[in-house]
């Protein structure tokens, strides 16, 4: 939100001389009015036009940062009017509700980092929030499994870093007490991270989404943004003159008028913050996902996650076990570019992404940079077989017999981007 201030500064006389940014707190009551609370699930706005509608906040984006952003600015500051805007008829139903499941404990990221602070903190208030909530997860836990003797050293220096970064409950575990957790893994080692856990983040989503609105936020659905500006006069009929700069149109020329903006658009985050005149870098490049799914009958196989040690020379964890919430076993995944930005089908394509990633990302140096990988991906994501055959590594009863069919996800890794969006929230990052 702050990046998008400098282009605003002009306008700290607006709302009764309010503040020129965030960093010193937001303006007065600026108005008193809220919009109409909007159901979750919407495909109008019943009754009431686009174009009238005016607020001190607009957040344009109704997945789990958008909404988790939202929720927090109401409760924080109740006397603000906040609009959510999104392009669908429903919430949460792209990188929401398209990703693992997993509350990731924060194993993973550089001690002091604020990725480290902020997802160990985000996985506790996800487990507070769903308790308080009446949400459903699992603590399964996860074992990070090193399979060959050369991954031991990286799995010592990753449980290190997991002790720096304050993880509850970690161990590092010998093959008696692997087999103790997971009877039918094989491994030489393993750091044992019971905190880990899943849980359905479009069910989060929606609930982020109902705290909103009954706190006073308002829901726009199928409200595409395709313009930002700023006004060069107050709208017809108005009486509050440029009390809201910032005007919105969406694809069928409705139009919102705000005072500040915070863009949580996901995957067309790049191009949002371009409409809002902020730099679109980094740009995003999507990958898909393909999972496998275990047979139901095979479902004994498998109690917690079960991740392979990383390699820190490519950008993506490997091939993992994942339970579901549904009881299902997912299996993968790999990490295939995709040709379509919300593409969650192989074949699915859109000309304009495709050359957006072609002209303006840095996948040539991606791809240069991580050739080997790439080609492993791209030779699992055409032979199951293979895939198969590093799944054995861990679960050697595993075969190609076991496996159902192919999910398709994208940005499979988002679940620990939830974990450090509300640790951010908490933190009082806005």
């Amino acid at each position: 939100m702050q990046a998008v201030l400098p282009r605003l500064r002009h306008l700290s006389g607006a709302c009764g001389r309010a503040r020129g940014g965030f960093s010193e707190g937001f303006p007065g009551a600026c108005g008193q009015a809220r919009g109409r609370s909007w159901p979750l699930s919407v495909s109008s706005r019943c009754g009431c036009s686009a174009s009238t509608s005016s607020f001190d906040v607009v957040i344009i984006g109704g997945g789990i940062v958008g909404l988790a952003s939202a929720r927090a600015l109401i409760l924080q500051h109740p006397a603000l009017s906040i609009g959510v805007l999104e392009k669908e008829k429903d919430l949460a139903i792209h990188q929401t509700g398209h990703n693992s499941g997993v509350i990731h404990s924060g194993v993973y990221y550089k001690p002091e980092s604020l990725k480290a602070k902020l997802c160990v903190k985000g996985g506790a208030l996800i487990y507070e929030y769903c308790n308080r909530k009446g949400i459903s997860y699992k603590q399964c836990g996860k074992l990070i499994v090193a399979v060959e003797q050369e991954e031991i050293p990286r799995l010592q220096a990753l449980y290190e870093r997991g002790l720096q970064n304050g993880v509850p409950g970690l161990r590092l575990i010998q093959q008696e007490d692997i087999k103790k957790k997971e009877p039918y893994c094989r491994g030489l080692m393993a750091i044992d991270c019971p905190y880990t856990g899943i849980v359905n983040y479009r069910q989060v989503a929606l609930s982020f989404a109902q705290d909103f609105q009954d706190a006073g936020g308002s829901v726009l659905t199928k409200f595409e943004v395709k313009d930002i500006e700023m006004a060069k006069e107050s709208p017809s009929g108005s009486k509050d003159g440029l009390k809201y700069p910032i005007v919105i149109r969406n694809t069928k020329g409705e139009e919102v008028r705000c005072q500040y903006i915070l863009t949580c658009a996901g995957l067309y985050s790049d191009r949002i913050s371009e409409l809002s005149g902020c730099n679109p870098d980094p740009r995003i490049v999507p990958f898909r996902g393909d999972y496998l799914l275990l047979k139901p009958e095979k479902g004994y196989l498998v109690k917690g996650n079960i991740y392979p040690v990383p390699d820190s020379r490519f950008p993506f964890l490997g091939v993992h076990f994942t339970p579901r919430m549904d009881g299902n076993i997912w299996l993968g995944p790999n990490a295939i570019l995709a040709l379509k930005r919300e593409g969650y089908k192989p074949f699915d394509f859109s000309a304009t992404d495709v050359m957006d990633i072609i002209i303006n990302s840095g996948l040539v140096k991606l791809v240069f940079q991580n050739f080997s990988y790439g080609v492993s991906e791209l030779y699992k994501a055409c032979f199951l077989s293979a895939t198969v055959k590093h799944l054995q590594k861990f679960i050697p009863e595993i075969t190609i017999s076991d496996i159902i069919r192919y999910l398709s996800e994208l940005a499979q890794n988002h679940s620990k981007i939830f974990n450090i969006v509300l640790g951010f929230l908490s933190f009082g990052g806005i």
